[in-house]
Parts: structure tokens; C-alpha cells; sequence
């Protein structure tokens, strides 16, 4: 699990593509790496990935198919600027959100506007993930936990302050770019809760609005 705060920013110095399979070898910048062992999990743009190397200036970690389909990670190249952040700890302060480093889907970056100091972006998500997003809610752009600012239909905007700006990668998006979004978990969680029982029913069932009346959600005709 993550925060969405990011503690620092690295670099990919090497990509290597073995087959459907990928190594990054990324360099930490300022990220602490003196309590990271091999097998310990640290999110790369918001994907959660794991150390299988600490040559010293950074780790190496290997994506996955899946991963690479999934995600923003297979257009990276080297000299690309990533954000990391080390799994929280029980100690570790919550000021983002809880963030799991498992990317629901890849963003285009629709807009952007410089507004004083700060940074507005507009995206657009695939149509499946727009449910999930609500105004003043939490979501995850490359690792970050922004708060939405607005939502319309697929598309959402958010505002960047300086500290941000400074902190992260994302300052550098324009028009066009790609950025993994994960969703808020509590939004994922209580679409499953409201399936009730129907939950147990084959995937594909989904939430309809004859479910919520049989649970109770809805009073009244459920035409």
C-alpha cells in the first residue's frame, strides 16, 4: 500500500525487454534507500513494483506482460523522469489517500492551463473508470493523490499547487500525454457491497438498478 505522496523522483537509466517482459533500472535521486531489501515494494508512476536489485544509485525492477499492457511503463524511455514512493509503514502518515500501486487505467491528458502559480489538467478515462470518480473524491495520477476539482461525464480536472509542481513529474504533462489513474479503493469496495448478494452471481451481473431495489437501496417500481 502507498499514500500518493511522492518522496522523490527518479530516473530511468535503463530499460530492458526480455520477450513480453520488461527490466527497468531506475536511479532514486533523493529517495532513502537505506531501509529497501530486495523483494520490498516501491510504486513507479504508480505502479506498484518490486526491487529485484539495489545496484546501489537505485533498484531494477521487472514489469510483467500485464503490466506493461496495463500501464504507462512500457512507453517510458531512458532519461524519463519517474515518481516513486516506498510502501507505507504503520508510521507512516496518511496525507494522501490509500493508494494500492494497482493501475485501474491509462488517462489522456485532454488540457492544460497555468493559472498563476499553479497547474490546472484535464483528463479523460476510459469509459468503465468514470463511475468511480467524484468531485472533491481522491484519485491517483502517476502515483500522485490529487483531489478531483470537477467531473464531466468521463472527464475530470484537477489543480496543481506549487509544492506539487516541485515534488513530481507531472508538471511536465501536455495535451495528449498518457497517465496511469487509479481510482479511490472506497469507491471500488462499495460498488462490490451494493451488489449484496448478487455478488456471488457470475461476473457480468453487475449493479443494476432491480439489485439496489431487491437490497433495499431503492424504494418503490424499479422500472
Amino acid at each position: 500500500m502507498f499514500t500518493g505522496i511522492i518522496q522523490a523522483k527518479g530516473e530511468i537509466t535503463e530499460l530492458q525487454h526480455h520477450g513480453g517482459d520488461a527490466r527497468l533500472r531506475i536511479a532514486a535521486g533523493r529517495l532513502d534507500l537505506s531501509d529497501v531489501r530486495v523483494g520490498d515494494s516501491i510504486a513507479v508512476n504508480g505502479v506498484c513494483l518490486t526491487a529485484v536489485a539495489l545496484p546501489g544509485d537505485g533498484f531494477r525492477a521487472d514489469m510483467s506482460a500485464e503490466t506493461l499492457r496495463c500501464t504507462t511503463l512500457g512507453r517510458l524511455r531512458s532519461g524519463d523522469v519517474v515518481n516513486l514512493e516506498k510502501a507505507l509503514t504503520l508510521a507512516t502518515p496518511l496525507g494522501g489517500h490509500l493508494v494500492s500501486g494497482h493501475v485501474d487505467g491509462v488517462a489522456t491528458v485532454t488540457e492544460r492551463a497555468e493559472l498563476g502559480g499553479s497547474l490546472r489538467l484535464a483528463f479523460t478515462v476510459p469509459a468503465p473508470l468514470a463511475k468511480y470518480i467524484a468531485a472533491k473524491g481522491s484519485i491517483c495520477v502517476d502515483g500522485v493523490s490529487l483531489t478531483v476539482n470537477a467531473v464531466n461525464g468521463a472527464a475530470f480536472e484537477v489543480n496543481l499547487v506549487p509544492h506539487t509542481l516541485r515534488e513530481t513529474n507531472l508538471g511536465r504533462l501536455a495535451a495528449g500525454d498518457a497517465v496511469n489513474v487509479e481510482v479511490d479503493l472506497v469507491a471500488r469496495y462499495l460498488e462490490r457491497l451494493l451488489l449484496g448478494d448478487a455478488a456471488a452471481q457470475p461476473t457480468g451481473s453487475g449493479l443494476t438498478l432491480a439489485v439496489l431495489t431487491q437490497q433495499g437501496f431503492v424504494k418503490g417500481d424499479a422500472r
